[in-house]
């Protein structure tokens, strides 16, 4: 029974536009929520520089730093409780009435909570000029 005579039946269309709308949703969150293992694998290898050498400065004050923990200065062994205690014996090491450059010759297996030290006892000292030494690269 076609109670419709004359009016043909329209053919049913499937609108792509939510379909559209619906894939670049889940697009951006694929996009969002994916992890790049770029990041995982960052490798640094510390320290080394291919710099000239420096010319030596006269007034100067060499800190040297071991992986284990152990300071120098100027190539005596110091003993110290905190930083206020390396900022005395950087003061003492240093000429009267001179602004000397800190060398910092850090291990590169030391914490980085001991270099730290050094650079906040030359600033607790009142030394301004402060310099890492790092070994001549093997042209890699």
């Amino acid at each position: 029974m076609n109670f419709r005579k004359g009016r043909r039946r329209e053919d049913p269309e499937i609108n792509l536009i939510p379909f559209i709308d619906v894939l670049l949703v889940i697009l951006i969150f694929l996009m969002v929520s994916t992890t790049y293992s770029k990041f995982t694998e960052l490798q640094i290898t510390l320290p080394t520089a291919d710099a000239q050498k420096a010319v030596d400065q006269p007034d100067q004050i060499d800190v040297t730093v071991d992986a284990k923990g152990n300071y120098t200065i100027n190539g005596e062994p110091v003993s110290f409780r905190d930083v206020a205690g390396l900022a005395s014996v950087l003061k003492a090491a240093a000429s009267p009435g001179s602004d000397p450059v800190v060398v910092v010759n850090a291990d590169q297996f030391a914490m980085h909570q001991m270099v730290v030290n050094v650079m906040e006892a030359a600033r607790i000292a009142g030394f301004g000029k402060l310099t890492f030494a790092a070994q001549t690269g093997s042209g890699k």
